[in-house]
């Protein structure tokens, strides 16, 4: 008998989450679409609707623990309870230390680490009951430290001690934690780059490119094959590892 599995995807609106959403589905997984805006997430539901998936868009805030407690409970309610928990959701606030604001921290550490941190809280009692359940937190190369970054790098490094955290608690339960580090993908966040920058996002990627072993940059669908793994029934041996995604070694 197949199990369909119920997956929650936060920050699923676009780019990564997206690509990570729609991957899912097409994995057989039912999908809770999650991001600011539930109107945001619409046409991600819709495309996977049309290829013949099954999913809803959810809007909340990851960062408020009521918003994230009903939304859990809701993808429970109309999806099943849900046992793959992938926590996308992400800001930047770039800015050299001395110029960086307090609310330029708070803000990245809050969406980041407060938000995975409640989005588990709330996943895992459904994944404990089920004895099974995949937990994938997405960190970044910026984790080993990146100039301008101070308050993200710091982020993404305390989700891969997260991860390997929750592997202990939870492994007992059939629940797997594990990390994925992307390096330079192709989304609207790497594109904004650019534009902060002054260069067309052809150059950006092309200069970036440059210093890939691979010879080029990262794509959406490139981290979503490896949330796929992480999040199969057959990646139940694998757990808190941190999987560097970025055409290269990345340390």
């Amino acid at each position: 008998m197949t199990i369909t599995r119920t997956a929650i995807v936060t920050g699923a609106a676009r780019g990564i989450g997206a690509a990570v959403a729609k991957r899912l589905a097409s994995d057989g997984m039912a999908v809770a679409v999650i991001d600011l805006e539930e109107s945001a997430c619409k046409p991600v539901v819709a495309e996977i609707d049309a290829a013949g998936g099954k999913a809803i868009a959810v809007g909340a805030d990851v960062t408020g623990e009521s918003a994230v407690e009903n939304a859990v409970t809701r993808i429970a309610e109309e999806l099943g309870a849900p046992t793959v928990l992938v926590n996308n959701a992400g800001v930047i606030r770039d800015n050299l230390l001395f110029r960086m604001t307090t609310d330029d921290w708070d803000t990245v550490m809050n969406v980041h680490l407060r938000g995975a941190f409640l989005m588990a809280r709330a996943a895992q009692k459904h994944m404990t009951e089920a004895k099974f359940g995949r937990i994938v937190n997405l960190s970044s190369t910026s984790a080993l430290g990146n100039r301008g970054q101070v308050n993200y790098s710091a982020a993404k490094a305390g989700l891969q001690g997260f991860t390997k955290t929750l592997a202990l608690e939870l492994g007992k339960f059939g629940v797997t934690a594990n990390a994925i580090a992307p390096g330079f993908i192709e989304t609207e966040m790497t594109a904004a780059t650019a534009e902060r920058m002054g260069v067309t996002f052809e150059d950006f990627k092309a200069g970036a490119a440059k210093q890939i072993p691979v010879a080029r940059t990262g794509r959406p669908d490139d981290i979503a094959h490896a949330v796929s793994f992480f999040a199969s029934a057959e990646a139940g041996f694998v757990s808190g590892q941190v999987l560097y995604v970025s055409g290269g070694p990345a340390a």
